[in-house]
């Protein structure tokens, strides 16, 4: 299941609107992969942890290359994702921002997918299929 959204990247012009896809399979339950876009050219693919993202939207996680944290703007809740590239360049990182009401709905139906405590992985399947390749 997928849902398409706006995010906004924060530039030195303002706040500049992307289409993101947020997407999420049962077969990989920890992952939300995350797709940014510029009309059908896919600028960014980032996956994050499904339990880290719902975190962010009510406290700050995250370190390293990705950061959650909510944050209030126009007297709307929004989630801050701080992106981060190698360290040695700058031109890697980005801040977005996209309405918490639209990733609540998201994550309540990866919960009906797959409930909170109920991920599992099959790491026996997941190790056939690396080894026969």
């Amino acid at each position: 299941m997928s849902a398409l959204t706006v995010v906004r990247l924060d530039a030195a012009r303002g706040r500049l609107p992307l289409l993101a896809r947020f997407s999420y399979d049962g077969e990989d339950p920890y992952v939300v992969q995350a797709a940014f876009l510029d009309g059908p050219t896919v600028l960014a693919r980032w996956h994050f942890d499904r339990q880290m993202l719902a975190e962010g939207l009510h406290r700050p996680v995250g370190e390293g290359d990705v950061t959650f944290s909510p944050h209030r703007a126009a007297g709307a809740d929004e989630l801050r994702i701080a992106l981060r590239g190698p360290a040695a360049e700058t031109e890697g990182n980005a801040v977005l921002f996209v309405e918490a009401r639209v990733l609540t709905g998201f994550l309540e139906q990866t919960y009906a997918i797959t409930g909170a405590g109920e991920e599992f992985l099959d790491v026996d399947k997941l190790l056939d299929e690396f080894l026969a390749r």
